[in-house]
């Protein structure tokens, strides 16, 4: 069980202030203090240093930081483990972005659950930022992601690589094959919502070419990758997004991708989980059986 005073110091660590630490945990500030310098006279080395007004880790308080979520993590499992322990039942509990878990799971997921039919199964669809904030409570074992996450702090498997294409309806699909990209700029953009990953990665990418969403005619927002997907049917605009996203509409031919001639991204899929677990082996056998 992991020391009361880790909590506290994961507290401070997630406001950067031993006052509001202190509120949350319903301490008193000069408590907060105490647990503070306890574990740096139990480690010999200073957690937190100042600049100003402003609270900083060290580079010692960074490593307990990460060290403090594993266990913190592990322990969550550990008990899910415990109980499991006492009945046939296992338990999984794991995130997916809204584009994985729509288009990209749903196949591995079948097969995984064939092979474990009396297992309890919670998926969690968030963005990628949620999702990493549900791994570091502890409410996720794993994820699978498209958005970008800080690599050094996560270990990562790679689930799949997608084409992120433009897509549209036929019509309008057949006025651009072959043409730069800069060519679209007079269509109406339908995209998801800032945010979410599809839309993060197209901005990344149109950044690189020193273009950016609003360059395009006009932006439409739209929470739903059917909303979007009715829009382009109607002939309205384009949208950009993995090809699994359009997969049975292009086969249907009521959507098309365009083949713009400097337009060829693909995306790594991560299945994702903290760093220094000590059921890593667990989540490397789950990545196994979902990629089969």
């Amino acid at each position: 069980m992991q020391d009361f005073r880790m909590e506290t110091f994961l507290t401070v660590c997630q406001y950067m202030n031993f006052t509001r630490a202190a509120e949350t945990l319903n301490m008193t500030q000069p408590a907060v203090s105490q647990h503070i310098k306890f574990l740096e006279t139990a480690y010999g080395v200073r957690l937190f240093t100042t600049s100003g007004k402003k609270l900083l880790l060290t580079e010692a308080g960074k490593i307990l930081q990460q060290a403090a979520i594993a266990l913190r993590h592990d322990e969550q499992h550990l008990r899910d483990r415990l109980q499991q322990s006492q009945s046939d039942k296992e338990k999984y509990r794991f995130g997916a972005t809204l584009s994985v878990a729509e288009f990209m799971v749903p196949k591995n997921l079948e097969h995984f659950l064939s092979n474990h039919p009396h297992s309890h199964v919670r998926m969690a669809v968030a963005n990628t930022k949620e999702l990493l904030a549900k791994l570091t409570t502890g409410e996720l074992d794993f994820a699978i992601v498209e958005g970008f996450f800080p690599k050094l702090e996560y270990e990562f498997l790679p689930y799949r690589e997608e084409g992120f294409v433009a897509v549209a309806s036929p019509a309008k699909a057949r006025l651009y094959q072959g043409k730069p990209l800069h060519s679209l700029l007079q269509e109406n953009l339908f995209l998801r919502e800032a945010g979410s990953g599809t839309r993060e990665i197209l901005e990344r990418a149109l950044e690189e070419k020193g273009m950016a969403v609003t360059d395009f005619a006009n932006l439409i927002e739209l929470g739903n990758i059917g909303a979007i997907k009715h829009m382009l049917m109607a002939n309205l605009g384009i949208t950009f997004c993995y090809y699994s996203a359009v997969d049975e509409e292009v086969q249907r031919g009521e959507l098309a991708v365009i083949n713009l001639k400097d337009w060829h991204l693909r995306h790594e899929i991560d299945f994702i989980f903290l760093k220094d677990s000590i059921f890593r082996d667990d989540y490397v056998k789950i990545y196994q059986e979902l990629c089969k």
